[in-house]
C-alpha cells in the first residue's frame, strides 16, 4: 500500500466475497445482462486456504476474484469477451473495497518477481485482479483437462498443490455448474489411486527409516538429523493423506497438518525427533511417531491390520517399524492393472519437491 493507515484487515476471501458483490456483479449486470458466468476465489494465494494474515498485504493479495464463461467452440470468441469483460471492470470498479485498493501497481522491473503486483491508489482505470478465462481452458491448464476426469496416470502427473488451487477457496456464483462439478470430481482421489499413494507414502519410509540409526553409528550425526526431518515430513503428508486432505507446498504444509485432528497427538512426537541431540531420543520419538500413524492406517480399514509396534532392524540395533508392511498390505488391495503393476514409485510430489515445478510447471511436463 501508500503511506497511508492500512486499513483493518479482511481475510482474503471475505474481501473477494465483497468485491464480487459490491463491484463486480453490479458491473456485469448492467454491462452484460444475461451474461452466464462463475465468480470465485480459486487458485494461488494464502487467502485460498484461509491462512492469509496481514503480512500476506505486501504483494499479490487484496481485493481478487476469478470470473469463468462457459467455453465456446471458438476460443477466440471466449477470448474476446474476456477481454472486453476486463476493460470494462478496469473503468468502472470501485478504486476500493473496505479501504483496500483494488488498483495494482505490476512489479515489472524486478527480474527476480516480474509478475507480483502490490496495491497502491489510482486516479485512473484500474489495474485489476479479477481474472477473466473460459472454465474449461482453466481447468485445462490446471489439472491437464478440461472436464476435469482424470485417468490414473493424470492425477499421478497432477502434484496436489495444483488440486489444492482448485478445490479450496470459495465459489460465489456459478451459473452454468460446470466449475462446482470440477471442484466434486477432484475433491479427493479416486479409490484405488488413494490406496496406491497410501501404499507409496509408507514404502518411502521404509527406505529411509534406518537411515536415522546408521548416520549415527559412523559419527554423522547431521545427517542422522536431516534423515530424520526427511522422515517427519514423510509422516506428515502420510496423515494429509489417510485424512483426505491434499497437501499444499512446503509454506503451508506445517499450517494444513495443524489443522488435522491426529496432529495434536503426534506434534508432541514430531517436535521431539526435530529437536533431538541425541539418537537414542530420535529415535524413540520417531517410533512413537511411526507407531501412532501405523495405528492410523489399521483403524481406516484401507487395508488388512499390521501391527503397528517398533521392532529391530534385521540384525542391526536400530528401532524401526518396517514400513513396508503397510505398503504391502495396501498394494494387496489393489485391482486396477495400471496401478496393481505399478512400481511403488508414487506421483509426482512422491518424488519431486521443486516448488517452481509444483506450483508453476503445466500438468505432466
Amino acid at each position: 500500500m501508500s503511506t497511508e493507515r492500512t486499513p483493518a484487515f479482511l481475510p482474503g476471501l471475505e474481501l473477494s466475497r465483497i468485491l464480487y458483490e459490491e463491484g463486480v456483479r453490479p458491473v456485469l449486470a448492467d454491462a452484460f445482462p444475461g451474461l452466464d458466468y462463475a465468480a470465485a476465489r480459486v487458485g494461488s494465494g494464502s487467502e485460498v486456504l484461509g491462512l492469509d494474515t496481514p503480512r500476506s498485504a505486501d504483494h499479490e493479495w487484496g481485493p481478487r476474484l476469478n470470473l469463468f464463461l462457459a467455453d465456446a467452440d471458438a476460443d477466440a470468441a471466449v477470448d474476446a469477451l474476456a477481454d472486453e469483460i476486463h476493460d470494462v471492470l478496469a473503468r468502472r470498479l470501485p478504486k476500493h473495497v473496505r479501504g483496500w485498493s483494488t488498483h495494482f501497481r505490476r512489479d515489472t522491473g524486478n527480474p527476480l518477481d516480474p509478475v507480483s503486483g502490490h496495491m497502491t491508489r489510482t486516479q485512473g482505470p484500474v489495474d485489476h485482479r479479477v481474472s477473466v478465462d473460459g472454465a474449461g481452458a482453466w481447468l485445462k491448464r490446471q489439472v491437464g483437462d478440461e472436464n476435469a476426469e482424470l485417468s490414473p496416470a493424470q492425477w499421478l502427473a497432477l502434484p496436489q498443490q495444483r488440486l489444492v488451487e482448485v478445490t479450496a477457496g470459495a465459489v460465489f456464483r456459478d451459473d452454468a455448474g460446470t466449475l462446482t462439478a470440477a471442484r466434486a470430481r477432484l475433491a479427493w482421489y479416486p479409490d484405488e489411486v488413494w490406496r496406491y499413494l497410501l501404499a507409496c507414502q509408507w514404502q518411502r519410509l521404509s527406505q529411509e527409516e534406518a537411515f536415522v540409526g546408521r548416520c549415527a553409528e559412523v559419527g554423522d550425526d547431521l545427517g542422522s538429523a536431516v534423515v530424520a526431518a526427511r522422515l517427519v515430513r514423510d509422516l506428515m503428508r502420510l496423515c494429509l493423506l489417510l485424512s483426505r486432505t491434499y497437501a499444499p507446498y512446503s509454506k503451508w504444509l506445517g499450517s494444513v497438518f495443524a489443522r488435522l485432528p491426529i496432529a495434536e497427538r503426534l506434534t508432541p512426537s514430531l517436535r521431539g525427533a526435530l529437536a533431538a541431540t541425541h539418537y537414542a531420543d530420535r529415535e524413540r520419538h520417531l517410533c512413537d511417531a511411526y507407531e501412532t500413524v501405523a495405528r492410523l492406517q489399521n483403524d481406516s480399514g484401507l487395508a488388512e491390520p499390521v501391527d503397528p509396534a517398533r521392532r529391530p532392524y534385521h540384525g542391526r540395533p536400530f528401532q524401526v517399524l518396517h514400513a513396508e508392511r503397510f505398503a504391502q498390505a495396501l498394494a494387496r488391495t489393489l485391482t486396477d492393472p495400471a496401478l496393481r503393476d505399478r512400481p511403488l514409485t508414487g506421483a509426482v510430489d512422491q518424488w519431486a519437491d521443486s516448488t517452481d515445478y509444483l506450483t508453476r510447471s503445466a500438468p505432466g511436463s
